[in-house]
């Protein structure tokens, strides 16, 4: 069963169109990488899916509930981490959590549960101006988990992270599914993608190429070695 679906959904920036009958299908549960190249249309997508830019009636749904006629219900429900996340500095992680909390009041006893989950409980009074990329990618993540939604979407979550900041990124990822969050993530990582995914969609000029289980891509292109070189081998056919 899918948590989020979009039915035929297109946008327009003026007269250049961005996206193109677009129907994703996440299935509950799922890791779902979304991948394409720069401009292809994915953030414009994300956008679509949170509101932030108009979304057109009919096109997105929620738990099979329509995004504009119930957005406050299915925005409570979504957490999100857009690229870079924003964070009150000289502040520390606890704090952080604290002042979102007088948003969400979801009480101390679920920021410590979020803190212990991205592994920050011996950090969380450090100043956030001294935590390294990872730190701050991770405390994002507890600040977009701290209400407790169903789904999580993570726009470049890998971007600026050393090699063990990529790899607990990834754990963390795998622990919140296992928990039984819906992940629907964008990245130029392929590799990772390829480690954490179970479910891929594939845009290139505002359309959808491929969408499914990644072992199906794989299996439908045997002669490719990894996912990179599926995905290359798709979009440089369509061009």
């Amino acid at each position: 069963m899918n948590l989020l679906e979009t039915i035929n959904l297109n946008f327009n920036y003026g007269k250049q169109q961005v996206l193109n009958n677009i129907c994703l299908k996440i299935p509950r549960g799922s890791i779902y990488g979304y991948l394409g190249k720069n401009g292809a249309g994915k953030s414009t997508t994300i956008k679509l899916l949170l509101g932030l830019e108009k979304t057109p009636i009919g096109t997105v749904y929620f738990d099979n509930k329509e995004f504009n006629a119930n957005r406050q219900s299915i925005l409570f429900n979504t957490g999100c981490l857009i690229e870079t996340p924003s964070f009150y500095e000289n502040l520390s992680a606890h704090e952080n959590l604290k002042y979102l909390n007088i948003l969400y009041k979801c009480g101390e006893q679920r920021i410590q549960y979020v803190l212990e989950i991205v592994r920050l409980t011996k950090d969380q009074n450090k100043k956030v101006k001294y935590f390294s990329t990872g730190m701050k990618q991770r405390l994002g993540i507890a600040m977009a988990m701290l209400h407790n939604p169903k789904l999580l979407i993570l726009d470049e979550p890998l971007n600026g992270l050393d090699p063990e900041g990529v790899y607990e990124m990834r754990e963390l990822m795998i622990e919140l599914q296992n928990e039984g969050k819906t992940i629907f993530l964008s990245s130029h990582i392929l590799s990772e993608v390829e480690k954490i995914c179970t479910h891929i969609g594939i845009l290139n000029d505002g359309k959808l190429l491929f969408q499914g289980e990644i072992d199906s891509l794989l299996s439908d292109h045997a002669q490719e070695s990894n996912l990179e070189s599926a995905f290359l081998n798709l979009t440089t056919k369509i061009q």
